[in-house]
């Protein structure tokens, strides 16, 4: 998408938007890749997993796994504007779930493994998912919901357990079986660019988690904020890795996709939990060229003594979610041989900032400047006038954007509230220098930056409320050296909880074991204390603000 050019201010003089008023996803990132000479034999996705076996897919591969796949939906009543839940971990089937969907101009919902019974429930509901696509100890782990989800009419499942999980709606169908028997002829379905594909959950600090409905265009939207920083991705050799998992958008549309998009190979690793010598030697071990890698994840590499030892060979490190600082920018320098592009961007409008050392100096702590095709501005959230460089205000991005939402899914009165006028606002305070370099100051809400996820607080709360022992609750987060916040949880505990559980730490870990069941693994408070009662207003809101300075 970015075109050729010397300077960073040439680019920008010379960038054009291409989005064709036409354009399917499914045909970008995989047909029209099987049409040449080759048919399509190219590498696609290299998948390694756990226990080290390593499996090549070619997009040839991808288009007839992602064909049969969407026979099999439309088979049982799958067509356009349905939603496709993909509950699956970074793996082949989870790019050909997806990938079936938009063949179908359905709609995919890319959903957390390590979600609780709560937040799939109310996903999967609020969707009105028809098809859910998963593996047997998912399943397992979420039988119990499914009466709750009466929309929810097909579920396709892998692994050789699937067929002993009971199904009295008969719902449940085995991946290999009704792949093998379906045919791998599929003519993707005609779609607009602005016709929806996506639905990615976001959470807010209030009330329920809201759906932000994407179109086809969004990785189009995408390709300029994934080439600037990758230093003007792709290059030949390249093949792209991030530990972040494929149902967030950091990694199914920051490298997933735009990988696909170029014809340039995905390595498919996650493990169970982020091991940064094992990450080492596994980008050795694949020759990975471009990583994104969420802060959290490099700070961990930072301990790794020695990283050269691996023998790597990285061309480019992107990394967003918090600002780094000039200790973690010289470390990359020294250790991986790069200097770590830093970008900026939310579920709703992605990618709309970024550092690029190759076309401008990077400026420690600065989260770069806009990318190319993006307006991007810091603004007074009531009137939506910009402010004066140097001053506060809402970082924000004028519309229209290929890379921006169509609006919350069955939520316009919270899409109208993300606006003012034509801008959208981020909900991040921040302010522009005079040479257009954006600087992160804070949130304008309570959202919870930890290890690279963005937390509710309200959907926490929510949860803990369920239990029989908390009478009331209120979510902060609190600075950690690792994971940039941690989840606490002020508990105000039911009369004789704390004596029943047998002490406060024992109730402790009941609470934190029910929140990583019921609402998200990644998303517990790994600190709780207990209250009397909690600081309100006089309009019965919490004070998040008093409890984030008790710490």
């Amino acid at each position: 998408m970015l075109p050729e050019a010397g300077t960073f201010d040439d680019l920008l003089r010379r960038f054009t938007w291409h989005v064709p008023e036409r354009y399917s996803l499914a045909v970008d990132v995989c047909d029209r890749h099987c049409a040449g000479g080759e048919g399509g034999a190219a590498p696609a996705i290299i998948e390694e997993s756990p226990d080290g076996t390593v499996r090549r897919y070619s997009f040839a591969d991808l288009r007839r796994a992602s064909s049969r796949l969407a026979n099999v939906l439309a088979g049982r009543g799958v067509g356009a504007g349905d939603r496709v839940a993909v509950l699956l971990g970074q793996q082949w089937e989870t790019a050909v779930a997806h990938v079936a969907a938009w063949r179908l101009g359905a709609i995919s919902v890319p959903l957390f493994t390590l979600f609780g019974f709560d937040a799939l429930s109310y996903r999967l509901s609020d969707s009105g998912a028809r098809a859910l696509v998963t593996d047997a100890a998912q399943v397992e782990r979420i039988a119990d919901l499914l009466p709750d989800v009466p929309d929810l009419g097909t579920i396709i499942c892998l692994g050789a357990g699937s067929r002993d999980v009971a199904d009295p709606a008969q719902r449940l169908i085995a991946w290999d079986a009704a792949l093998a028997a379906a045919s791998e002829a599929h003519a993707p379905v005609d779609t607009a660019a602005d016709d929806p594909a996506l639905i990615i959950y976001t959470s807010g600090t209030t009330g329920k988690p809201k759906g932000a409905l994407h179109a086809h265009r969004v990785l189009l939207g995408h390709l300029p904020g994934v080439e600037l920083p990758q230093r003007l991705f792709p290059k030949p050799g390249d093949l792209f890795w991030t530990p972040a998992d494929w149902a967030w958008i950091g990694g199914l549309i920051d490298v997933l996709l735009p990988s696909l998009h170029h014809g340039v190979p995905v390595l498919a690793h996650r493990g169970a939990k982020f091991d940064p010598e094992g990450a080492f030697a596994l980008m050795a071990r694949h020759r990975v060229r471009n990583v994104f890698l969420p802060p959290t994840a490099l700070k961990m590499l930072r301990q790794v003594p020695d990283p050269r030892r691996f023998g790597g060979d990285l061309r480019s490190v992107g990394s967003g979610g918090e600002t780094l600082g000039e200790g973690l920018l010289d470390w990359g320098r020294e250790a991986l041989g790069v200097t770590i592009n830093e970008f900026y961007g939310q579920t709703e409008c992605n990618l709309v900032v970024s550092n690029c050392a190759d076309l401008f100096p990077v400026r420690p702590g600065s989260m770069g400047r806009s990318v190319p095709g993006h307006t991007v501005a810091v603004v007074d959230p009531d009137t939506g006038a910009p402010v004066a460089a140097g001053e506060l205000g809402s970082i924000a991005v004028r519309r229209p954007d290929p890379v921006m939402f169509l609006g919350y899914w069955n939520n316009p009165d919270a899409t109208a509230a993300k606006f003012v006028g034509d801008w959208l606002l981020t909900g991040d305070t921040g302010r522009m220098d005079d040479d257009g370099y954006v600087w992160f100051v804070g949130r304008d809400d309570d959202v919870i930056t930890s290890a690279g996820y963005r937390i509710g607080p309200g959907e926490v709360e929510d949860c803990l409320l369920k239990h029989p022992a908390v009478a009331m609750v209120a979510v902060v987060g609190v600075p950690d050296p690792q994971r940039t916040e941690i989840v606490k949880a002020f508990v105000v505990p039911v009369p004789g909880a704390i004596e029943a559980h047998g002490g406060e730490a024992a109730l402790i870990r009941a609470l934190q074991d029910f929140a990583k069941a019921h609402h998200a693994a990644h998303a517990y408070p790994r600190r709780i204390a207990f209250v009397d009662s909690l600081p309100m207003t006089t309009t019965g809101k919490i004070m998040r603000k008093d409890l984030r300075a008790m710490g």
